[in-house]
């Protein structure tokens, strides 16, 4: 068995029920290293984000290349700070290719034998949900091939449409029987319904940041993650939007609230040192 990196411990660590880790999902080196800087203990990966960029669907399993290659990026810029990758499905139908694609795209001379800490992965894809036994046995392939390697199995079943708490609930159980280290339920859910999954689980549980719940009170009801997912990377191209809107308007440049161009230069450097 493989022992666990410096990094690998510390973000097990991070996962603490009632004291939730804020995880600021990047899209590239230069979004990671300003989230680093803002005194984030960790980052993680948005696939909406990685697939946008190389103008690929989310979800579609195109973007393993590209996913392995930003994190290399990620981990040369950042090395002493916990990764974990949005990983969609696992970009196989079943645990063997699922186990070839986590070592195709992480492989490291390191303990844990990966570049990163942890990965996502879901049990849909393309907005139909798979029976609770396919990810399980992608789970359990993935443990035993990397067992240091913190593994959180994402439940779909409420993103994808279907309100069933009772479904969720099993799938907990089967995926946190399989080894899965963590349970993310993401969708618009209500206080109750985060405190059910949370009282159920043996695990950490992570949930989606809401515009409903400060992080205080997804602490009191028991959560131990809180993933912007691919919000952070909407909001940029919001602001992205708004700005040239301006212009459209025959209306001057507005930068009050922008970060200056040698903030990015000097990232640049930081990468390059």
């Amino acid at each position: 068995m493989t022992a666990p990196t410096d990094t690998a411990r510390a973000f097990r660590e991070l996962h603490v029920p009632g004291d939730p880790l804020i995880l600021p999902c990047a899209w590239d080196v230069a979004s990671a290293q300003l989230f680093a800087e803002a005194g984030h203990a960790a980052i993680g990966t948005t696939s909406l984000g990685v697939a946008a960029a190389i103008g690929a669907a989310d979800e579609d399993r195109e973007t393993l290349t590209t996913s392995a290659d930003l994190a290399a990026d990620l981990r040369r810029a950042l090395p002493d700070l916990p990764l974990t990758c949005d990983f969609e499905d696992g970009y196989g139908d079943g645990p063997e290719l699922v186990v070839d694609s986590v070592s195709e795209a992480f492989a490291a001379d390191s303990a844990t034998g990966l570049i990163v800490d942890g990965i996502n992965i879901q049990d849909s894809r393309q907005n139909r949900m798979s029976e609770p036994g396919v990810l399980a046995a992608k789970v359990t392939a993935i443990k035993e091939s990397f067992p240091a390697l913190f593994v959180n199995a994402r439940i779909d079943t409420f993103w994808t449409g279907q309100d069933n708490l009772g479904e969720v609930t099993c799938r907990i159980d089967a995926y946190t029987d399989a080894g899965a280290d963590g349970i993310f339920v993401p969708g618009n859910l209500d206080l109750t319904t985060i405190e059910v999954i949370t009282g159920r689980s043996r695990v950490p549980v992570n949930v989606l940041a809401s515009p409903g719940y400060s992080r205080t009170t997804l602490a009191e009801a028991g959560v131990a993650r809180i993933s912007t997912g691919s919000l952070l990377y909407r909001a940029a191209m919001s602001g992205a939007l708004g700005t040239l809107q301006v212009l459209a308007d025959d209306r001057p440049a507005q930068a009050e609230n922008v970060l200056p161009y040698r903030a990015f230069t000097g990232l640049s450097r930081a990468q390059s040192s």
